[in-house]
């Protein structure tokens, strides 16, 4: 639920004055997850909201409402700030500072974590080690949970992509600089369905990434409702917060079972083209 953060880390000088865009993510907490926590209020469901510690400042009353019904919230940055674009030090600031809000707001430590954008850096994964994460979900190695070794620890995985998240199909804002076509409602879940399809099939992890502001549309929301209803009545499926299917999968790997093991670091420095005499070369 990133509500208006994202035109406020995007244009800080005037992203304040911006009131479309701040309209448009203010839907997210204000509207759409009423609606949807209804939904799953409903059908019994209980899911993970990753929400950015600004966020949660501003709309406290969406967070309580989450926390009420039993829903797991995750960290999610301070300002949905991208790692990768910001050094260590800053990266650590902003990250022990959300970790605050979500100590006061919900009185417990964040089990997971999902980067703004996906973006990690091998310095996040150490940060997560360090607080004692569970787990992360912004990593795209498998399709279903994988352990991640490093010097410092470990934590699991749980892999999101970007066929199973709305952001390419319902996405359209040009202050990011992202202006694709706006796809119908049908259209843009059929990826999502046909994706379930096939995670179903194999017995794996199927991890929709919708984003309130975005599916929680009324004509988007319908046709989701719809699909879970069909789904719940016809298919054997467990539907948990990620925090609960980790501990599921850590269970099952202390008794025996296997489950995959991806080491980090990947690489220690940049991997280039280098010239006879040491210097970095361009392939163009």
């Amino acid at each position: 639920m990133d509500a208006d953060s994202l035109i406020h880390i995007a244009r800080p000088r005037d992203g304040f004055n911006r009131l479309y865009p701040i309209t448009m993510g203010r839907y997210g907490p204000t509207v759409a997850v009423p609606r949807i926590l209804e939904t799953y209020r409903r059908l019994g469901l209980k899911q993970s909201f990753f929400i950015p510690a600004w966020t949660m400042q501003q709309y406290p009353d969406t967070v309580e409402a989450i926390l009420r019904d039993g829903h797991e919230i995750g960290h999610h940055g301070f300002l949905h700030e991208d790692p990768t674009t910001i050094a260590q030090p800053e990266q650590r600031h902003w990250f022990e500072r959300a970790l605050q809000v979500h100590q006061r707001m919900t009185g417990r430590k964040p089990a997971g974590y999902r980067a703004p954008v996906y973006n990690v850096t091998q310095g996040t994964v150490d940060l997560l080690v360090e607080h004692g994460f569970s787990y992360d979900s912004s990593l795209m190695a498998d399709d279903v949970p994988y352990l991640m070794k490093t010097p410092a620890g470990e934590l699991f995985e749980v892999p999101p992509h970007w066929g199973n998240d709305d952001w390419p199909a319902f996405a359209h804002f040009e202050e990011i600089g992202y202006m694709m076509p706006v796809r119908s409602p049908s259209i843009g879940l059929s990826a999502f369905f046909e994706e379930f399809e096939a995670h179903y099939e194999a017995g794996g992890l199927w991890m929709p990434v919708w984003h309130p502001f975005l599916t929680g549309r009324l004509a988007r929301w319908r046709l989701v409702e719809a699909f879970l209803e069909r789904i719940l009545a016809n298919h054997n499926v467990w539907f948990a917060p990620l925090a609960e299917i980790v501990a599921h999968v850590d269970a099952f790997r202390r008794g025996g079972g296997h489950v995959r093991v991806e080491n980090l670091p990947y690489y220690d420095g940049p991997v280039a083209l280098m010239t006879n005499r040491g210097q970095a070369a361009s392939p163009l």
